[in-house]
């Protein structure tokens, strides 16, 4: 029988774990590039507005380390079946009761306190999520398709993407402007619902990985995982670190940073916008797919390299790209860049857990690309908003230049770090 066919249930559980979480987190950008500034914070300019809504989507990016050290060690220890679904409990949990929260206007400053509380509740469940699963695919991978099957997760990417993406532009083709401030944009977080009850149903029917098991067979966990992995693969932590830079810097770039620059400075509305990132969207699945068969093919390294330097080649035009008034121009701006984030994002999963032993590679794993998702889509986002703030919205796309030269150093310095005991 063929792999993908035979593993199709594991596949599965790894792709929509994976997917609500992509759904989740453009839920929540898409609504801070539209709404959380003015609906959240108090009356000001609307740069400060959203200036403020941005800082709140970045503490996400702060709480998924956390989480990952705290997921990585149930992971680690008691397995990878029962931490993916405790993960995507908190996460789903988080992202529906945003819908009921109550705006600046009737609650005050309890209204950011309470978005700031499920934001971080939001990014803690997400620390476990995409280690876990990238995991699940990989450990269950036959020999030779490790790369194919570590994707499972990042083709989730573009699902909860179109899934965000297009409801936000359905909503905002039906509802009148003031009926979307009202209550429409709660619609997308209450939906979330429906899609993590798919995914735990998917996920309580699968069995431990055949790697986790025969470690255990072998040793006992550490008491500690977190604690052994700093001890002995500190190198790579740094390194996968880095390395997971550049595909972060890509996505919030090109998806909540563009939509709010392009809404709120160069003019374009709403829908317009959003239906050029949702064709652009279709480049990154792309990406992805030719990613991970030339990754199998070659190496996932090989692959991430030249996802690196194409990432620096994006950022020489991505400014003058989004700026240029033309939208075919700014649909092959952001086409290139999605596209491009394919090859430093679908040989992620094989790569990742290739730097760490099966006793902390859960740990490993979630650490490294939850840290480098700070200075990928917390940091560079925000870098980004405040440049063009101080009238430097020419030079944004430096940013993704040193983002590729970071992601170009980690894969570069990772060599050494593939170990294959504890």
């Amino acid at each position: 029988m063929h792999p993908l066919r035979a593993n199709a249930r594991i596949l599965t559980a790894a792709l929509t774990g994976t997917a609500v979480e992509f759904y989740d987190f453009y839920v929540f950008a898409t609504a801070t590039a539209l709404v959380f500034g003015q609906l959240f914070f108090p009356s000001s300019s609307p740069e400060a507005q959203g200036l403020q809504a941005f800082m709140v989507f970045g503490l996400a990016f702060l709480a998924r380390p956390v989480g990952a050290v705290a997921f990585g060690h149930f992971g680690d220890r008691v397995g990878r079946k029962a931490t993916l679904v405790a993960s995507l409990l908190l996460m789903g949990g988080s992202t529906f009761a945003i819908a009921f929260l109550p705006g600046y206007a009737s609650a005050g400053y309890l209204a950011p306190l309470l978005l700031c509380v499920l934001r971080f509740g939001q990014g803690f469940g997400l620390g476990g999520e995409w280690g876990g699963a990238a995991l699940l695919a990989v450990e269950n991978a036959p020999k030779g398709w490790e790369a194919r099957f570590g994707a499972a997760p990042q083709f989730g990417a573009p699902l909860g993407f179109l899934a965000a993406n297009g409801l936000f532009l359905l909503l905002g083709l039906w509802l009148s402007e003031d009926q979307f401030l009202s209550w429409g944009w709660r619609v997308p977080f209450l939906v979330s619902a429906v899609l993590v009850g798919i995914g735990l149903w998917v996920r309580l029917r699968l069995t431990e990985t055949p790697a986790f098991k025969a470690a255990l067979a072998h040793a006992p966990p550490p008491a500690v995982p977190i604690g052994a992995l700093l001890r002995r693969h500190l190198g790579a932590v740094l390194a996968g670190s880095a390395g997971v830079v550049a595909c972060f810097a890509l996505f919030y770039l090109s998806t909540a940073f563009a939509l709010d620059l392009a809404t709120k400075q160069l003019g374009y509305a709403r829908e317009e916008f959003l239906l050029l990132q949702l064709g652009a969207n279709c480049f990154l699945a792309v990406g992805i797919a030719l990613a991970v068969v030339w990754a199998d093919r070659t190496s996932p390294r090989r692959v991430l390299l030249i996802g690196a330097l194409a990432t620096m080649l994006v950022g020489l035009v991505f400014a003058a790209g989004l700026r240029s008034g033309s939208g075919m121009t700014v649909f092959a701006t952001l086409s290139f860049a999605l596209l491009t984030m394919g090859f430093v994002y679908g040989p992620i999963g094989g790569w990742l857990a290739s730097l760490y032993p099966v006793p902390v590679r859960y740990s490993g794993v979630s650490v490294a690309f939850n840290t480098g998702g700070i200075v990928g889509g917390a940091v560079t986002p925000l870098l980004a908003k405040q440049m063009v703030s101080a009238g430097m919205g020419g030079s944004i796309g430096l940013l993704l230049v040193g983002a590729g030269a970071l992601t170009l150093v980690g894969v570069l310095t990772a060599r050494a770090e593939k170990v294959a005991s504890a």
